[in-house]
């Protein structure tokens, strides 16, 4: 999940402060951007034609840094989709500037004022980027999904694309979509389904500004996101399997929350009033989420927080790597305008599709990535923390010496942690034994945009210290 979007630049100056501590980059050293101007230009002399094929794509409708286009067509029972990737390795080669400054970033990192790119915009958004201006070159795969959802690598090609339309998820046709886009998610979900997969794709939040007070809303999240989101996952799924079995790659593991973890959604679920039964497990309150439900949303963001944290390992011997929140082997493949990581995993998986040994390099890079996508990821989660944190401070500034409900979420030596009732805040109050799941009374003391710190402290009387 992307951080906070700020659409009305409320949170202005302060923003400069979180660049400023997690040391965000302004722009790229001189060398490197002459290196990407150079290589923009690049000729292309190693893709196969395949502007005649009907490649579009989906995105918000600002984007630019456009990592996919797609196209869907029927075979048989099956649905074939082939799926192009941006071409980075075309433009970054190892060892060049370009390529070493990914390796100090890692990733795209994102603020509500703007990014902090992987790579310099003239690739990013410009040359590599799979815009409708022009030819442009592309890792093609093709995978298909049979009539159960499950999705198998057809193969792989470096090829020419010329895509037919920008798409945007607020304003996509299903006139404008390749036949078969519904019908395809609808299989990958109804798979998910199958394995016992746990994955939430809550919406992003914004700060909103309603007759002089702030609020944090989630945005309407639009039906097309989530089916553009099945075809990654499918691609990503059938590129991983392709890579497992061939002894090779960098996959994108998670544990699944533990018994602790499970007990704080429970009360998280019961402070912003969702029905969870003593009987029923995580995945089956899932299924009846609804991210349009602000409070649904809240809660489907706790969950993807709960969650002991994704991370990067390379294939090993006698190992199945596994993501317990989709219930299967899985790589990230499909960003790699935003990710390094995906670059050579791209890079191995069209070796291995064309009967090709993994280049040496791609080999040595699985080995070296995960610290360097964990050191990323970490600043990237830090960040969201701290957006978050700054625009919950905003938002409640004006509401010092307020009493609110809240529930009880767990308990530690840094007090009570605990979830709001009427607002999808959780924070931390000096709540002397208060037990989790208990429901308390709590006065803002401190909301301070500065600092980014919120207190609370349990309302007197309550208090049994």
């Amino acid at each position: 999940m992307k951080t906070l979007c700020d659409p009305d630049a409320i949170l202005g100056e302060a923003l400069a402060a979180i660049r400023a501590q997690f040391q965000v980059p302004a722009d790229f050293p001189p060398e490197v951007t002459s290196a990407a101007e150079a290589a923009a230009r690049r000729p292309l002399d190693d893709h196969v034609d395949r502007t005649d094929l009907p490649f579009v794509t989906l995105d918000p409708a600002s984007s630019t840094d456009l990592d996919q286009a797609f196209t869907i067509e029927a075979a048989g029972s099956d649905l074939l989709l082939r799926y192009a990737i941006a071409d980075v390795a075309w433009f970054v080669r190892d060892g060049d500037p370009v390529d070493a400054e990914a390796w100090r970033r890692g990733g795209t990192l994102y603020l509500p004022d703007g990014k902090a790119r992987l790579y310099p915009a003239v690739l990013s958004e410009q040359a590599a980027s799979l815009l409708p201006d022009g030819p442009r070159p592309a890792i093609i795969f093709s995978v298909r999904i049979d009539p159960e959802g499950k999705a198998c690598l057809d193969g792989a090609e470096r090829g020419v694309i010329r895509s037919r339309a920008k798409l945007a998820y607020s304003t996509a046709t299903e006139a404008e979509l390749p036949a078969g886009f519904a019908a395809l998610s609808e299989r990958v979900q109804a798979a998910e389904q199958k394995r016992g997969a746990a994955r939430v794709d809550p919406p992003e939040q914004e700060v909103s500004r309603t007759n002089g007070h702030y609020e944090l809303i989630f945005r309407t999240r639009y039906p097309s996101e989530d089916r553009n989101a099945a075809l990654s996952l499918a691609a990503n799924l059938a590129i991983a399997d392709a890579l497992q079995a061939h002894k090779t790659g960098l996959f994108r593991v998670m544990a699944g929350p533990d018994e602790r973890a499970i007990r704080r959604l429970r009360f998280t679920a019961r402070a912003l009033g969702i029905n969870w039964p003593k009987d029923q497990g995580l995945r089956e309150v899932e299924h009846v989420l609804d991210p349009a439900d602000p409070k649904h949303a809240a809660f489907m963001a706790a969950i993807r927080r709960a969650g002991t944290g994704a991370s990067y390992v390379p294939w090993q011997e006698g190992a199945v790597p596994w993501h317990a929140a989709l219930a299967a082997t899985y790589a990230h493949a499909t960003a790699p305008l935003r990710r390094l990581a995906d670059r050579y995993v791209v890079q191995a998986t069209l070796a291995i599709a064309n009967g090709r040994p993994v280049p040496d390099a791609v080999t040595a890079a699985f080995a070296k990535l995960p610290q360097v996508m964990g050191r990323a990821d970490a600043r990237s989660g830090q960040i969201e923390r701290a957006v978050i944190d700054l625009a919950e401070t905003v938002m409640l500034r004006d509401r010092v010496g307020e009493v609110f409900e809240a529930v009880v979420t767990d308990q530690d030596e840094r007090g009570a942690r605990i979830q709001l009732k009427d607002l999808p805040v959780v924070a931390r109050a000096v709540a002397h034994h208060a037990e989790p799941g208990e429901t308390i009374r709590v006065r803002l003391t401190e909301a301070d945009p500065e600092t980014r710190k919120l207190g609370f402290q349990r309302m007197a009387g309550e208090d049994q210290a």
